[in-house]
């Protein structure tokens, strides 16, 4: 039995994905079976290659995050014209999907190369944040599967990012993250109050694996670049046309309109 080469699996699943953000939301495309994590990490890298969302510079904004501090965790950068600041309106953005995620974001304070990411702990890495904002993720999907489609096709599609949008920065300070307070308001429906609920225990678990990731090729992290760190409230549904409120007590708050 032959089996497809892992290069042209690469290519044909970036060149989907390329033709359906382009046509987006009328080019969807069908999942491809990627064979490993590395893989996923080739489409995006080629997809932002021929999108041209980085150039010679390195990404500015990435989402990272996993299931539990047990599960692998994966990590995307995000394409600069689909990160906003709060209040963010996005009713002439053709969403395939409208999932909402009320998330944390950190902001790197200093430079991080490859050497010094290599022996970073969760302790030593957050030493390295200087603020931290209230985002929302807005989570969307090339494949006609859409979050049906498997784990690594999801993966090499940015992990199903739409958008993000980030509330007004704040000085990092270590916290009890187990009390934390959300409250996300969907369109006109009640108030949804999520506790201590960061499926990995604290925000700055993701971060010695997403600068290990990030600089893996050799590249520097720079100071500034922001990280969003994973949802406090699952996955939210919302519609065209209403507005999503996301506050974190003594954090801040974010605002959108799809």
């Amino acid at each position: 039995m032959t089996h497809p080469d892992p290069n042209d699996t690469i290519a044909a699943a970036a060149h989907a994905l390329v033709r359906a953000r382009r046509a987006h939301p009328h080019g969807l495309a069908h999942a491809p079976v990627l064979p490993d994590a590395a893989a996923a990490y080739a489409v995006q890298d080629a997809v932002a290659r021929a999108l041209g969302w980085f150039g010679d510079a390195a990404p500015r904004h990435w989402k990272s995050g996993g299931a539990s501090r047990t599960a692998v965790l994966t990590h995307a950068p995000l394409p600069p014209g689909g990160v906003w600041a709060s209040p963010a309106d996005a009713r002439d953005v053709p969403f395939a999907l409208r999932g909402i995620e009320a998330e944390v974001a950190l902001r790197l304070g200093q430079d991080v190369d490859a050497a010094t990411a290599a022996v970073l702990d969760v302790a030593a890495a957050q030493q390295r944040v200087d603020a931290m904002c209230v985002s929302i993720e807005v989570v969307d999907s090339r494949w006609t599967d859409a979050l049906a489609a498997p784990a690594l096709a999801r993966l090499a599609d940015l992990q199903s990012h739409g958008a993000l949008v980030l509330g007004a920065w704040q000085p990092y300070a270590a916290r009890d993250w187990s009390a934390q307070t959300c409250r996300v308001v969907v369109g006109t429906r009640a108030a949804r109050e999520f506790r201590g609920t960061h499926a990995l225990g604290e925000p700055c678990f993701v971060l010695p694996a997403w600068l290990r990731h990030a600089t893996r090729h050799g590249q520097v992290v720079p100071a500034g670049t922001v990280v969003t760190t994973g949802t406090w409230c699952g996955l939210l549904e919302a519609a065209a046309g209403e507005s999503v409120e996301v506050t974190f007590d003594g954090i801040g708050h974010a605002a959108l309109r799809l």
